[in-house]
């Protein structure tokens, strides 16, 4: 799926696919930091869908900037 850009606004509510665009990594990756506790999500629906606010990715960016970094690259890659 190809995303147009998106401008985001302040106090955003994005779903997990937002959230990877916004994030700049794959949407597993964004499953997987909110499974270990390291972005917090809401869960919505029957099928517990997460939602992620804005604000709290650009918290997790700041305090998290060598952790984006090095999940980029698998361990054991080059």
């Amino acid at each position: 799926m190809v995303f147009e850009h998106r401008n985001f606004r302040n106090g955003a509510i994005l779903t997990s696919r937002e959230a990877a665009f916004y994030l700049n990594v794959h949407i597993n990756t964004v499953r997987r930091w909110h499974d270990r506790g390291l972005i917090p999500a809401y869960r919505i629906g029957p099928r517990g869908d997460r939602r992620f606010r804005q604000e709290e990715l650009e918290r997790f960016l700041v305090e998290q900037p060598v952790l984006v970094e090095h999940e980029l690259i698998a361990p054991g890659r080059k």
